[in-house]
């Protein structure tokens, strides 16, 4: 052996040793120690060269992804002896349903092996975190792995929060518009029955927040609000219904007492006069 590489380590009557740096595939072979006696004894050995994986790719990604919209992220590493194996993971859950496929390289020792995850794009993946994991013998149980976060773009989900369940004549009702979207929804849009809002003063709109105070009949009706980003828009509806004030009847409490009732008669007298009497009589 004639290399750089090889250093002679401990040479005696008993143990001849050498050591190899900077290992390559060429490395690789039968090798044999000859013991010069007569005859000649000989011991081999085989040495097997591990090709370490260069660290993994994803490719196929392409920010911002419309939801709906087919992603095909392929992830590939190169050089790895024997073929490597890759495993796609979803926020730390393994992804089963993919594509492997594995090449020989140039060399004709190593593998280029490729993975490709294919799946629709939904708005629930927004910000997850899907990793390529190449697992492999020469790395020593410590796995080499690739992150792609995904951005997926969606329309506004809309939803009204009522601040009364029952609201009465008089009072005061707040509802609240929370719209979700991708990019995020542009100020909401309130109408009544299709309207503008009637009464501007009574019904105040900020940001995404309808007050309607001193509630009476005319404010029943429908009130939307719609949210809109450049992917789309969307809207939802409360029936507002308000309620006669609940009057509740306080308890009486009856106090018996003794009355005392002073009743006046008036009587109108007539005097009468006869002739044979000589007086006149009054009762």
């Amino acid at each position: 052996l004639r290399d750089n590489r090889i250093e002679l380590v401990r040479a005696s009557w008993h143990e001849l040793s050498i050591s190899v740096s900077d290992v390559s595939l060429s490395d690789e072979g039968q090798y044999t120690c000859s013991l010069f006696t007569m005859p000649v004894k000989t011991s081999k050995a085989f040495l097997t060269v591990l090709g370490v994986p260069e660290k993994p790719q994803i490719t196929g990604f392409t920010s911002p992804v419309m939801e709906g919209e087919r992603m095909q992220l392929t992830c590939k590493t190169s050089g790895s002896k024997p073929a490597a194996d890759i495993r796609w993971f979803k926020n730390d859950k393994e992804v089963k349903d993919v594509k492997y496929l594995k090449e020989e390289d140039a060399n004709r020792k190593t593998f280029t092996v490729s993975s490709t995850l294919d799946f629709l794009a939904d708005r629930n993946d927004d910000g997850a975190v899907v990793s390529c994991r190449v697992d492999h013998e020469s790395l020593n149980s410590t796995p080499q792995i690739a992150m792609q976060v995904l951005e997926i773009h969606y329309t506004p989900l809309v939803k009204i929060i009522s601040s009364n369940s029952w609201p009465e004549e008089g009072q005061t009702i707040i509802l609240t518009c929370e719209s979700k979207g991708k990019p995020v929804p542009e100020p909401v849009l309130w109408t009544k029955d299709g309207g503008e809002l009637p009464d501007p003063e009574r019904m105040v709109v900020n940001g995404r927040v309808l007050s309607i105070s001193f509630l009476n009949k005319t404010d029943n009706g429908t009130y939307r609000c719609e949210a809109k980003n450049p992917i789309g828009r969307n809207s939802t509806e409360y029936v507002l219904i308000v309620h006669d004030v609940f009057n509740t009847l306080l308890p009486t409490t009856v106090i018996p007492s003794l009355t005392t009732a002073t009743v006046t008669t008036t009587v109108a007298l007539t005097a009468s006069t006869t002739t044979s009497a000589a007086a006149t009589s009054i009762r």
